[in-house]
């Protein structure tokens, strides 16, 4: 594995985790097609090793920050799942209340990563929350393969709702300072996108690489959006100008910037579709919009 690098990886190889990523092929056929690149010194098991997610590397902010206040919470979904798990964030020194900010995770469940990114929103100064919408079925399993599994069992309108109810108890936080966002990233971005749907009072929303919503529904949106995608991610992008169409016909705030020759999931820095410069641009942008939004 050491010995591969991103550049020696051919396109189809990351279209083809993103196929196994989104559950539209299953394990035995991801290895099997996998094995038409194992060339030129590739195995599949180094392949495979090479594209999974690093969570020891990975990580930028550990748990145990001592510039971060962090605590997992529960809060009622009835709608939904019932009783949530999240990991709830915000800055040690924070002074007066904060601009909340609800982190909604990938079609995996709430892992290392999203969690990271939640201590990253606390870092930058905002109160956040990241749910795990597999609490229901005893929560992130440790790993992805298992997490995706979990996740598919769950309608997920009603995963929807269990956000939804994030946003409620973020809002009401005696630290919040009643003004909340969303960032998701994927299954995340069609949540981020949603949840402007069905919440009026929302103050922000930044889809990253997520669907779109049914153009029949951009009439309801009220928050501003800055919305995320990845060039080579064909997949999502394909209801981009349909969307585009309806915002601007309904005259919504929103902002799209689209990341030229990175992958979908080039924001999650423990796999290598990870692309640093633009990773790190969107996120300052995240924030930047946070900030004028959230105050």
């Amino acid at each position: 594995m050491a010995d591969i690098k991103k550049e020696d990886i051919k396109q189809a190889v990351f279209d083809l985790y993103d196929d196994y990523a989104h559950n539209r092929i299953n394990r035995r056929d991801f290895v099997q097609k996998l094995s038409v690149y194992a060339v030129g010194g590739f195995t599949v098991t180094s392949l495979m090793s090479f594209l999974m997610p690093d969570y020891k590397g990975g990580v930028q902010i550990k748990a145990n920050d001592p510039r971060i206040k962090s605590e997992y919470i529960t809060y009622n979904s009835t709608k939904g799942g019932g009783t949530i798990k999240g990991l709830l964030c915000m800055p040690a020194n924070a002074k007066g209340r904060l601009g909340g900010v609800a982190v909604v995770h990938e079609n995996r469940g709430l892992n290392p990563h999203i969690e990271d990114v939640a201590r990253r929103a606390a870092l930058a100064g905002f109160i956040a929350l990241a749910p795990d919408a597999l609490t229901p079925l005893g929560g992130y399993p440790g790993t992805d393969d298992e997490g995706r599994t979990l996740q598919a069992k769950r309608q997920r309108d009603e995963m929807l709702e269990d956000f939804i109810a994030g946003y409620s108890y973020l809002k009401e936080n005696k630290n919040c300072n009643g003004r909340v966002g969303v960032v998701g990233f994927c299954f995340g971005g069609w949540i981020a996108n949603m949840m402007a749907v069905r919440i009026p009072a929302l103050n922000a929303a930044v889809p990253f690489y997520g669907g779109q919503p049914p153009v029949e529904e951009v009439p309801k949106i009220k928050a501003p959006l800055l919305i995320q995608y990845a060039e080579l991610d064909t997949r999502v992008n394909e209801g981009w100008p349909a969307y585009e169409k309806a915002l601007i016909e309904n005259n919504k705030e929103y902002t799209m910037y689209m990341y030229p020759k990175v992958n979908h999931g080039f924001h999650n820095d423990t796999t290598p579709r990870y692309d640093k410069p633009a990773a790190e641009l969107a996120w300052q942008r995240t924030v930047d919009f946070f900030k004028e939004k959230l105050k």
